[in-house]
This record gives structure tokens, C-alpha cells and sequence, in this order.
């Protein structure tokens, strides 16, 4: 294995297992917290389904972003669609998917939550991903950092390729990791059950 393959599989592992730490604690929060009108109120349901639609943005916007980057981030700097308007896009697409997770909730302020984690989580990655960069790609990195934004988009840097050469199997592989975030529906609704019906201790209600 490559030197360039391992520092990259070093970070995602240490991403992944930051992710499930932060998920954990926030799946614990949730099962003693809940949402300020109950969990068949009207902001309840306002929240999740708002959630639900951040999900799916979520997951058709980083599948989106596979087709450009197509597993070239270790042999080249990917600057067109998504990627000529932020470093990140992916991350952002993240962002968005973790408030839908936490919405599922039914509380806004849970949402803030898992979306505070995913930041604080992915921020750390970033840095270790931009030292990467800088070290294999040297100025010519150098200069597409100096040029967008880190996370949040500019869409008037909005640069495309006018031919894509796709990965069928990787954008298939996001699709099915985005698929997961999917799996919060039936989980809080396991907690909203298990709220119902006694068997979690409500400690605070939360907008």
C-alpha cells in the first residue's frame, strides 16, 4: 500500500470512529430529551418532516458530488462542479444530512446538535485532509485553497466540467452510505415509542 493510500485510510478510520462516538452521544441525549409540544405535536412533526427533506437533499447532493470527485482526491485537486465553489462539498452535503438525523427528534435544537458534532468531528478531518493535500500537491493546492471557500459555498467561483468521467461503483457506494442516514426514521421512532409508552424517562423538552 502507498504511502498517499495509507495517510488517506488512516483519517477516514479516525472520521468514522469520531462519527460513531458523537452518534452514540447523541442518541443518548435524544432518548431523555423531547420535543416542547410532545411527540404529537404540531412542531414534533414540523421538525421531522423538515428533517426528512434535509435527508434527501443530503443524499442526492453527495452522490452529486461523487461524480466529480470519482476517487481522484489522491491523484489529482478536483476544482469543477461542487468542488469549484467549496473545498468540502461533501462535508456540507454531511452538515445537512446530520440536522435531518437529529430532526427526526422532532427537536430543532437536537437537530443543532448532531450538526455542532458533525462540524467539530469533520473539522478535525479537514485539517488532517488539507495537510495531505498540501504535502502531495504542493502550490498547486495551495492555490485552490487560497481561492474557495473551506466549507461554505461561493457560487460565484461556479466552475463545470463539460465531460465527466463516472465511477458507476463509487457513486453507487454513496448512495448507499447516504442510504444509512435514512435509518434515524425508525430509530427515533423507537424512542418516541419508548418515551409513550414510559419506558425512557423524559428529563427536558426542547423547541
Amino acid at each position: 500500500m502507498t504511502t498517499v493510500g495509507f495517510d488517506l485510510q488512516r483519517v477516514q478510520r479516525i472520521r468514522k470512529l469520531a462519527v460513531l462516538v458523537a452518534l452514540i452521544g447523541l442518541m443518548g441525549a435524544s432518548m431523555v430529551t423531547q420535543s416542547i409540544d410532545g411527540i404529537d405535536g404540531e412542531w414534533h412533526e414540523r421538525v421531522e418532516s423538515i428533517g426528512l427533506v434535509a435527508i434527501v437533499l443530503s443524499i442526492v447532493g453527495r452522490a452529486w458530488c461523487s461524480l466529480y470527485i470519482g476517487g481522484r482526491k489522491k491523484s489529482e485537486i478536483v476544482d469543477r462542479g461542487p468542488y469549484s465553489v467549496t473545498h468540502n462539498p461533501l462535508y456540507v452535503f454531511s452538515y445537512i444530512g446530520a440536522f435531518g438525523i437529529g430532526a427526526q427528534s422532532g427537536s430543532a435544537t437536537i437537530g443543532a446538535a448532531f450538526v455542532l458534532a458533525a462540524m467539530v468531528v469533520f473539522y478535525m478531518t479537514v485539517k488532517r485532509e488539507e495537510a495531505f493535500l498540501e504535502r502531495e500537491f504542493g502550490a498547486v493546492y495551495a492555490a485552490y485553497k487560497a481561492r474557495t471557500p473551506r466549507f461554505w459555498p461561493r457560487f460565484s467561483l461556479w466552475r463545470d466540467e463539460e465531460h465527466l468521467t463516472i465511477r458507476p461503483a463509487l457513486f453507487v457506494t454513496t448512495i448507499l452510505d447516504g442510504l444509512v442516514f435514512l435509518l434515524a426514521i425508525p430509530l427515533f421512532e423507537l424512542i418516541d415509542i419508548g418515551q409513550a409508552s414510559g419506558w425512557l424517562q423524559v428529563m427536558t423538552y426542547l423547541p
